[in-house]
């Protein structure tokens, strides 16, 4: 399927930040990929044209404090970022090729962390977390820039009850389908918080969850950013399907149930 995709700005508080929307010609379920910390849309825009090209209108987006706003990187906090997910959610949603009931997330570490907490306020139906970041509560308005990050990875070792942290949180009341996607190797996001996420997850349609072997956080080599690429595309062509297939069922029960149980004389019905 033919994809095509434009540049967009996205207001956001008393600024805008910028995005990159990917669509095919027909009207289909909506993406929304979030970069991590330090990163842009543009890790994601191969992606988000290999998810379109199944079916679906995906947008990419800068959060502030990164790509040309990194003038703003030591002020930004989760606060700030979590209303630009908001803010990029509610436009891709408004669009009209897009069906708001069938939307997922897709975000890697940081935005992960911050895909797992829209889960909880924009409807969800499916979602895609790679290495996916935990951050304590208390500290939430604090710029994201001045977190103590030996702090950070004592927090990250525990194991943690969902009702203890905003994003575990979250994922207990999810009820769509995951796929979480864990490095091997990671000294960033370490198994600890896999772990945790795996627990919350409690009421998912379905659980996916996959390791690549070797891997780093950033997926420093190619063929560890190719094969997460693989099982992310992968996943969400057996979501699709999944849908379609539901869907297709639903209509055919509409359609038996409409139909005459004793049809008139001389009238047939197929």
């Amino acid at each position: 399927m033919a994809t095509r995709h434009r540049a967009i700005q996205i207001p956001s508080g008393d600024r805008t930040i910028a995005g990159t929307l990917v669509a095919p010609d027909t009207v289909v379920p909506g993406v929304l990929l979030v970069h991590g910390w330090d990163g842009s849309q543009e890790q994601y825009l191969a992606r988000a044209h290999a998810i379109a090209a199944l079916g679906c209108v995906c947008l990419t987006i800068d959060l502030r404090g990164h790509a040309r706003d990194k003038a703003h990187r030591d002020t930004v906090t989760r606060e700030d970022n979590l209303n630009d997910l908001l803010a990029a959610y509610d436009l891709l949603t408004g669009h009209p090729a897009v069906d708001a009931q069938s939307v997922a997330l897709v975000g890697s570490s940081y935005g992960g962390y911050l895909a797992t907490i829209l889960s909880a306020l924009r409807p969800v139906r499916w979602v895609a977390l790679r290495a996916p970041a935990l951050y304590q509560d208390e500290d939430w308005l604090v710029s994201k820039q001045h977190l103590d990050r030996q702090q950070i990875a004592r927090y990250r070792a525990q194991k943690l009850e969902p009702d203890s942290n905003r994003a575990l949180a979250a994922s207990a009341v999810f009820e769509g389908d995951v796929l979480l996607v864990e490095s091997e190797l990671d000294s960033i996001v370490p198994h600890a918080v896999i772990e945790n996420y795996r627990a919350a997850f409690l009421r998912t349609r379905s659980m996916t969850y996959r390791v690549i072997e070797g891997a780093d956080h950033a997926l420093a080599k190619p063929e560890w950013s190719e094969a997460y690429t693989t099982l992310l595309v992968h996943w969400m062509a057996e979501m699709l399907g999944h849908a379609k297939a539901k869907a297709a069922s639903v209509a055919s029960a509409q359609l038996q149930q409409s139909s005459p149980s004793d049809p008139m004389p001389g009238i047939s019905t197929v």
